[in-house]
């Protein structure tokens, strides 16, 4: 906000830092999802996500595409049977499905104040709840996926 100089700026302000972390997944294929928050966000997390995704649909076989964060490494870790991580290169966000899925619920919770970190889980919450496999699909479809996808398991 810019005011001229000695003016103090009228408007609601809200200073906090304070975090909810959001994990998931989004299948382009069938739309479905699957989504853990956390207090903070780590390599010990992210084990923790892999182990709770891999034992939902355990007998699915999982490809995950994951950037280079360093919480990403598994380096001494036992990936899941069912999963398997396929790195995209460095600066390429644009080549994570999830990366949509994301922006579009910043765009739900963006520029808005919230009282406690409760109520913006809870709008979380409502957002993961809206994510029906039709608008996931819609949102995250990228044609090379779909094309690759269907190239390898034809009928």
């Amino acid at each position: 906000m810019l005011t001229a100089k000695g003016i103090k700026p009228i408007g609601e302000y809200k200073h906090s830092y304070q975090y909810k972390w959001l994990w998931g997944s989004f299948s382009p294929i069938t739309g479905s999802s699957f989504c853990m928050t956390t207090s903070h966000v780590n390599k010990e997390f992210f084990v923790k996500y892999l182990i709770d995704f891999s034992n939902e649909n355990p007998k699915e076989l999982k490809i995950l595409i994951v950037d280079n964060a360093a919480f990403h490494s598994t380096k001494d870790i036992n990936l899941p049977e069912n999963i398997i991580l396929l790195r995209i290169p460095p600066y390429c966000p644009e080549l994570n499905p999830a990366e949509k899925i994301w922006q579009w619920m910043k765009d739900q919770i963006a520029m808005k104040i919230y009282d406690s970190i409760k109520d913006l889980g809870q709008k979380i919450n409502e957002l993961i709840e809206e994510l029906e496999n039709r608008l996931i699909k819609s949102i995250t479809g990228y044609e090379f996926y779909l094309n690759a996808f269907y190239n390898v398991f034809k009928d």
